[in-house]
């Protein structure tokens, strides 16, 4: 195992030339498919290409823009065909490893590194709010790296959490998708009750059926990871990891509830399984239960428009969203179809519990191997 002070240009091939002709159909990434601190693009779109960054898979993108870099945007290509070329913004910086001098995966993890990623934000000029990567000095940037044999262990070794988090993701989406069906199935199509809904279930509304409240001001001290003292999670109206924004010392809303963007991208809904404390441009219900269980509000208002009102900046208000109708089944029917889903979303948060888990492990292990504090030359994966 050999480390060496190394320059950034002598590994990484920055924003490699590729050729795509003026409107051709093909695969683009626009900002929002890339999440915070997440390895895997979550998908693309087809347009024809006009102009922006280009890329394939094995190539790692990077947001050169505030505040994206600092949210963390960057991820490793892996989604496309052989030889297939997609593009996306021009925010993108886009990294490729030489092959024989360094390992694809490795460029990634090294992308998302404490060194690196604190001399790409150190580098950023411009006007406030539009700041941007100066990419010269991450090219003449120099770090003690390992050599290509390290590199590739280091990128098996923190790929082997990511790997796992990434399957637990596609299993949490399956799990959702069928807790979806069993509601259409029943409350929808009405197949259980011979395709008829039945004449006991109630036309009420969202203020019937549950407390409707609005997110506070984010609380005087925050945390950016989750401490002992700072373990209860702060949610906002972002869609990055269901709108995590930091973490605080006491909670506001204590029981299972569900929330709801108002502003932005309104009507984005989520399922609040733990103690948490909502911010402004949130909305937040609480299900009375001798109405509606949880899982059965999340899922009904999953599958309805939400929409705001406003001619210049749209938003969703506290009482024009409890004026919203549902349709409420007999508390025997709840209860039987609230058993079921309990048992799907009850493995939905056991394996989002252990995705996060895995992802403080895998940062906290990378700028060790990155170092060469931990001897990765007898580690088997």
């Amino acid at each position: 195992m050999a480390f060496a002070l190394t320059k950034i240009s002598d590994i990484i091939e920055f924003n490699p030339s590729e050729k795509i002709a003026k409107n051709k159909v093909c695969k683009k990434v626009p900002m929002e498919y890339l999440q915070p601190f997440t390895r895997q693009i979550s998908g693309y779109e087809e347009a024809p290409y006009s102009g922006g960054t280009k890329f394939r898979n094995n190539d790692t993108i990077m947001a050169r823009i505030t505040p994206c870099l600092e949210n963390g945007k960057t991820a490793f290509v892996k989604i496309f065909a052989e030889n297939e070329v997609a593009f996306g913004s021009t925010e993108y910086i886009v990294m490729r490893a030489i092959p024989g001098v360094s390992d694809p995966l490795f460029v990634y993890y090294l992308a998302t590194s404490p060194a690196f990623r604190k001399a790409a934000i150190k580098s950023m000029v411009g006007s406030s709010g539009r700041q941007r990567v100066q990419q010269d000095v991450l090219e003449n940037l120099e770090l003690t790296l390992p050599d290509y044999e390290t590199q590739v262990r280091i990128a098996k070794i923190l790929s082997a959490f990511d790997d796992k988090i990434e399957l637990n993701a596609k299993i949490n989406h399956n799990l959702e998708e069928q807790a979806k069906a069993i509601f259409k199935s029943w409350f929808v199509d009405f197949e259980p009750f011979n395709g008829k809904m039945p004449k006991s279930w109630l036309a009420k509304t969202l203020a019937d059926v549950s407390k409707i409240g609005a997110g506070g001001d984010k609380p005087h001290c925050v945390s950016e990871i989750q401490t002992p003292e700072f373990q209860y999670p702060i949610y906002s109206n972002g869609l990055a990891n269901d709108g995590l924004y930091g973490y605080a010392s006491s909670a506001k809303i204590y029981e299972e509830s569900i929330t709801v963007s108002a502003r932005g991208t309104i009507g984005f809904v989520c399922l609040r399984q733990e103690p948490y404390v909502p911010i402004v441009r949130l909305i937040t219900l609480i299900p009375n239960t001798c109405f509606v269980s949880a899982k059965y509000l999340y899922l009904y208002l999953k599958g309805i428009n939400i929409s705001g009102t406003g001619t210049t900046q749209q938003q969703l208000t506290v009482p024009d969203f409890q004026k919203t109708s549902i349709m409420v089944p007999d508390n025997d029917t709840m209860k039987r179809f609230t058993i079921c889903a309990d048992s799907i979303f009850e493995q939905i948060k056991h394996n989002a519990k252990e995705m996060r888990t895995l992802a403080q492990l895998r940062d906290t292990l990378l700028p060790k191997l990155m170092s060469g504090e931990i001897d990765v030359s007898e580690v088997e994966v």
